[in-house]
């Protein structure tokens, strides 16, 4: 019956992708939102064109480092050749990473970055004891611990009994929409944000769909809550989570300096929403009273995934190591009788652990080969110890190539400032809540985007960009005057 139990809890909650085709995301799989396909004569020029750039840009660095390479003696020609060799191929690896995968080809974003990776180290940019010590293993260690704790969450019908909480208490619109915001928006800010969307969208979804309203604006109020809620903690998105390890901000400092950045901007979403659809939220209609419907749960399973997930919180702030804690925490919740290990397994973003792996080497590798003391005094004169200044770049760069790899880029700038510590932090809240801008800003919002649509929802560029724009500039101007 416990067995039975568990496969009824997986089937409620399954979100796996149709078969139209996925595209791997920050913490799992979804579907492209579709377009307007274009003539159909002209892709495979289009493919073909792109994918002789980035071919192109790739092996033209390799040729040159071999030729030079060939001659000995040449000492300063084999030493652009090596740099020319690092920034191509970060050049291209970053490229197909922005764009999200190589056209024509099968190549996604983490296959680009393990690429990019065995590059580095074929072409002698970086040798393999230092590609083994570039990767940051604490925010591996980090992302798989908490990735499996979700796992389990999801496994065990955790968020549907939240999804019920929320109908049985929303009598009127303007506070569901406050309700949702607060509960994406507070679990994002422990758990994995992108994890939170791909759990909550569907859930949202069936309560605005029993209620008869516009299911637009609480979709976006689900994505965009995400985003602003993990900028509270380290554990809150990836980006986050390799701040932390680079800074040894501790846990509690960290939370301490940006939760209220987190909790203004949760309180200017729920109100630009309600401004802008104010048919649907300025009203004096209350909501029907509906049942909630009854969810398939396990509750052994709820109570021992809950209370590691908050013995993991308290040994958070309490200033032990985020890696060492979320790792065993997460090998704690594999030892059970009531679930399979592999169920768990299926759950996890394997690629996007591939991805931190690669990007670390390619990051590395263009650090040893480009970075030299003219161009940190350089890139010095930008004044990134300015907070308003580094908060554009870091905004800027995120929308560019994503939150991820833009913090990976501004690290060896940001950690010969003045005030590193700091500069961090500013980082950490410009890079998460630039992802609001657009719908393609983050993870998050495609995952939204996707599931609404695979519903009949769409939820066009225009219909994101009234809301995330000046939601984007509120939020960053605020971290900025409180950082």
């Amino acid at each position: 019956m416990k067995n039975d139990g568990i496969a009824a809890v997986e089937r409620s909650t399954s979100l796996r992708s149709d078969s139209h085709g996925t595209m791997e995301t920050g913490s799992g799989k979804c579907q492209e939102p579709r377009s307007a396909k274009p003539d159909q004569r002209a892709q495979p020029l289009h493919r073909g064109i792109t994918a002789f750039i980035i071919v192109g840009t790739i092996l033209v660095g390799p040729a040159s480092y071999a030729i030079c390479n060939a001659m000995p003696g040449i000492q300063v020609l084999r030493s652009d050749a090596m740099t020319a060799v690092a920034v191509a191929i970060f050049a291209a690896t970053y490229l197909v990473i922005a764009i999200g995968k190589l056209p024509g080809f099968h190549l996604d974003r983490a296959g680009a970055a393990l690429l990019g990776a065995s590059l580095m180290v074929g072409s002698g940019v970086l040798s393999l004891d230092h590609a083994y010590r570039a990767i940051d293993f604490d925010t591996i260690a980090l992302l798989l611990g908490m990735m499996i704790v979700v796992a389990n969450l999801r496994l065990s019908g955790f968020f549907r009994l939240v999804n019920n909480w929320v109908v049985t208490r929303a009598h009127h619109p303007f506070m569901l929409l406050a309700a949702i915001v607060f509960v994406a928006g507070s679990l994002s800010a422990f758990l994995v944000n992108d994890t939170i969307c791909l759990v909550m969208t569907p859930l949202v979804f069936q309560i605005v769909v029993r209620l008869k309203r516009n299911p637009a604006p609480y979709l976006l109020a689900t994505a965009m809550a995400s985003n602003i809620g993990s900028t509270a903690t380290i554990t809150g998105n990836p980006q986050n989570m390799i701040i932390g390890s680079l800074s040894h901000i501790p846990y509690g400092a960290f939370a301490a300096s940006l939760w209220p950045v987190a909790a203004v901007g949760l309180v200017l979403l729920t109100a630009l929403i309600a401004l802008i659809y104010r048919g649907e939220f300025l009203t004096r209609q209350r909501l029907p009273t509906i049942t909630a419907i009854p969810a398939a749960h396990h509750t052994p399973l709820v109570i021992k995934s809950v209370l590691v997930m908050g013995a993991m919180m308290v040994l958070f702030f309490a200033g032990q190591p985020v890696a060492k804690v979320a790792i065993v925490g997460g090998a704690l919740l594999l030892f059970t009788r009531r679930l399979k290990a592999e169920k768990v397994y299926r759950e996890i973003d394997w690629p996007l652990l591939v991805m931190f792996v690669g990007l670390f080497i390619v990051v590395a590798g263009v650090e040893n080969a480009v970075l030299t003391p003219d161009l940190i005094a350089a890139v010095g004169r930008l004044h990134l110890e300015s907070v308003p200044i580094l908060s554009v770049v870091t905004a800027g760069l995120s929308n560019l190539v994503s939150n991820v790899p833009a913090v990976l880029v501004l690290r060896p700038f940001v950690a010969d400032l003045s005030d590193p510590s700091r500069a961090w932090l500013v980082v950490a809240m410009a890079s998460t809540l630039a992802g609001n801008f657009t719908l393609v800003g983050s993870v998050a919002n495609l995952i939204v985007a996707q599931r609404a649509r695979a519903h009949g929802v769409v939820i066009g560029f225009w219909e994101y960009f009234k809301v995330g724009a000046p939601l984007t500039a509120l939020t960053i101007l605020f971290g900025i005057w409180w950082l």
